[in-house]
């Protein structure tokens, strides 16, 4: 039986690893075709995607509780609804093709070029939402994207992705452009990301997922652990604070990473603000509750146990033998320090916080920072306070990019409730081992090419004044250069495409400008022809070319003429290949 079982497991490794490399190549081919759309173009069938998801959030949200277990229909259809509206809104009038930017006091234009296919790694714990989001995102980017979805989610996500893939494709999208796995096993998604047709990988996952997307060779976007503390200070409106960190915490049973993890309190204001949590619903645990529940809770590797992620707070209790009032919320642990010997201090994804009580701001602030770096560096924190002055100190001092004031953090990091980007992706930057700290948008699915115009000129050698340098302002620069007429530092960019303005010289110029070229190569022009505005008959000089590139094999060409080499002549291979197709070449000494 176990023989039988290795070998099922190892032929669905490999039907995986296929599946992976067939998406990948057809995501490939569409890219070149997406590549090519214009903004129009790509923002219909953006729109189209958004509004054929949206009447699904519903159905969407019950399959992925129905399939995983985790969380709340009535928060993850309004997740579902935060990526297909609010994401929407906020990316549809984004630039996105062509010239996307014009920074005129620098002279730059700059100009969007797709990223190219994008493996997403899509998590369980917020499923169609996160499929939605990538989606939206990458297509807006032009970039093809390959979905593999949790092995756990794979119904509602494969769901989620066929309504969007059928509307963008009557949209306009070419086929391969959004693609998804079936077969899910660990290699095939491996697969997928070291894909040399992958240019780029958002992974939302578990540490070792992201850590895989790291080391595949590939760009990628990945996102660290959580576990937010939520600081209250003693000036702080305590009702809405503790309100704000329930309404966080228990927003579809705590499976964001950015939900509220533990609770710091100034010791002035603790009492008070222990009555508004249990006002709220949370019940306080005594030392054998916390052990218990630390028990089950709290894996060897310290990870939350995967079978009470997302579930209630009176389910959680149940399972380990803590009786709550009816109406429990969330559960809280009083605890002393962070670390290994408290385990509850971790991120537990479920309506669990953990709880510390400091002398004044400068104490929440160490402890805070304490309980960032023993998982959730550079993610996200909150501070409750009307002190403008604490606030700012927690914003210079705290490893958190996303300081959330005076809201949920759950709803203020994806900019539910903030001004910050709408996004389902966080990056936590290099205290997170993240390569960015912003919240994922198109932008970031995007390579940009720059037009730089001259708004300096370079110094000639030995020709810089005394005091004057790179940059000097006070030098002039050349208004034509190559053809092409540069824009005064005063002017404004180009609305249009330059186009090279005509020299305007006489016909009589051009043809002594040609003899002159002509005869710089080897060849000269009869003495008895005076009008060189006319077919001029250039005939080659007897001395063998020192030098010919592919200008000279057509100038020859054009005259009809051959071109005289010997052993030493040097030609540029394709001067080489262009004279010998015509037969122009002579060795000197043959006849011509």
């Amino acid at each position: 039986m176990a023989v039988q079982d290795r070998a099922s497991a190892s032929n669905k490794d490999l039907e995986s690893i296929a599946q992976a490399r067939s998406l990948a190549a057809a995501a490939r081919t569409a890219q070149s075709l997406l590549a090519e759309l214009s903004q129009e173009q790509i923002d219909a069938i953006v729109t189209a995607m958004a509004d054929a998801v949206t009447p699904q959030a519903e159905a969407l949200a019950r399959l992925a509780v129905e399939e995983t277990g985790y969380g709340v229909v009535a928060d993850k259809v309004q997740k579902n609804l935060f990526s297909s509206r609010q994401v929407y809104e906020f990316i549809k009038p984004m630039k996105t093709v062509g010239v996307v930017n014009r920074i005129e006091d620098r002279k730059i234009i700059e100009i969007g070029e797709p990223f190219g296919v994008v493996a997403a790694i899509v998590p369980s714990t917020n499923p169609t939402s996160t499929a939605i989001y990538k989606v939206l995102i990458a297509l807006k980017a032009r970039c093809a994207i390959v979905v593999s979805p949790h092995p756990a989610a794979t119904r509602c996500i494969t769901r989620s992705v066929e309504i969007m893939s059928d509307a963008a494709r009557r949209a306009g999208a070419p086929a391969g452009s959004i693609g998804w796995m079936t077969t899910v096993t660990l290699e095939g998604t491996q697969e997928l990301m070291k894909h040399r047709d992958v240019a780029v990988i958002l992974a939302t996952g578990g540490m070792g997922l992201v850590r895989a997307a790291y080391s595949s060779g590939k760009p990628a976007y990945g996102v660290g652990p959580g576990n937010a503390p939520c600081y209250i200070e003693r000036s702080a409106d305590l009702k809405k604070a503790a309100s704000d960190i329930m309404i966080g915490k228990t927003f579809d049973n705590g499976v964001l990473c950015s939900s509220p993890n533990s609770v710091v309190v100034d010791q002035e204001v603790a009492e008070e603000v222990r009555r508004q949590f249990v006002s709220e619903g949370a019940y306080f645990m005594n030392a054998a509750e916390m052990a218990a529940l630390a028990k089950v809770l709290v894996t060897p590797q310290r990870l939350p146990n995967p079978a009470l992620v997302g579930k209630p707070a009176t389910a959680i209790a149940g399972r380990v033998g803590i009786r709550v009032p009816e109406g429990t919320r969330a559960l809280i642990a009083p605890l002393d320090g962070v670390g290994r010997d408290f385990p509850l201090s971790i991120e537990k994804l479920c309506p669990v916080l953990s709880y510390y009580v400091v002398k004044d701001w400068r104490e929440g602030c160490e402890r805070c920072i304490q309980i960032l770096r023993y998982g959730g560096m550079g993610h996200t924190m909150s501070i409750h306070s009307k002190n403008d002055d604490v606030i700012l100190q927690f914003g210079l001092k705290k490893p958190a990019f996303r300081i959330c004031v005076n809201t949920p953090t759950t709803h203020g990091s994806i900019g539910l409730t903030t001004g910050l980007d709408p996004a389902m992706t966080l990056g936590c930057g290099g205290w997170g081992g993240n390569i960015t700290s912003d919240n994922i948008s198109p932008r970031h699915l995007l390579n940009i090419k720059r037009l730089a115009y001259e708004v300096r000129p370079a110094a000639k050698p030995g020709g810089v004044r005394p005091g004057a340098g790179i940059g000097d302002p006070g030098s002039e620069a050349p208004r034509v250069q190559g053809g092409s007429r540069v824009p005064d530092p005063g002017s404004r960019l180009p609305r249009v495409a330059a186009r090279p303005e005509p020299a305007g010289i006489s016909a009589q110029t051009l043809a002594s400008r040609i003899d002159t070229f002509l005869e710089s190569r080897g060849y000269r022009a009869p003495a008895d022809k005076e009008d060189h505005s006319r077919n001029v008959q250039v005939v080659p000089v007897d001395k063998p070319a020192a030098f010919v590139c592919e200008d000279d094999v057509r100038a020859a060409m054009k005259a009809g003429r051959k071109v005289l080499i010997d052993e030493k002549t040097i030609v540029t291979p394709s001067a080489r290949d262009l004279g010998e197709a015509e037969k122009l070449f002579v060795q000197a000494g043959w006849p011509r």
